[in-house]
């Protein structure tokens, strides 16, 4: 059941900035980025990330300077990346703000302590990021970490995110 056929907030496409149009013309993964320690935990759906090969491996990702999530890295200075998959559209939907979740974005996820930031159990893909520059660019941050550490799961059905819905690469 849908309350609108259109999404409410889209505003016209005379309106639309083009390069967010652009961007969202490129396939892009879904994940859930955490942070933060246990009784202050952040986390944010990332969709502007890379990941880099290198010794050390590093990812870069785009987040915005006025999220919790951004607070809690240059707080902490560490990070987990989740790579969701299929199936976790509703909790990306929470984490991006887009749906309520009473109680915040953690309440009905478990999640396990780490050095890192919270790790969400049910998400098998994670990289442990350590923060090693932090930089406000336009309306955006840029993040740059290296990577400490990662899980990987057999993962065949990665969630991907192209002009404003998630899919599953079929």
């Amino acid at each position: 059941m849908t309350i609108h056929s259109d999404h409410p907030f889209v505003p016209d496409p005379s309106e639309r900035d083009e390069t967010r149009r652009f961007r969202g013309r490129l396939a892009s993964p879904v994940t859930i980025v955490t942070s933060g320690p246990n009784e202050e935990p952040a986390g944010l759906t990332v969709s502007s990330l890379l990941a880099v090969e290198g010794e050390p491996p590093v990812i870069q990702m785009v987040v915005g300077p006025t999220t919790d999530l951004w607070y809690a890295i240059e707080k902490t200075g560490r990070f987990v990346v989740h790579v969701c998959i299929d199936g976790h559209g509703a909790r990306a939907d929470i984490f991006a703000g887009l749906r309520p979740s009473p109680g915040g974005p953690f309440a009905d996820v478990e999640t396990e302590v780490s050095d890192w930031g919270p790790i969400i159990a049910d998400i098998g893909d994670r990289a442990y990021c350590r923060a090693t520059l932090t930089q406000e660019l336009g309306y955006s941050g840029l993040v740059y970490a290296e990577i400490d550490a990662f899980d990987l799961a057999e993962t065949s059905n990665p969630l991907v995110y192209f002009r404003g819905r998630y899919r599953v690469l079929a």
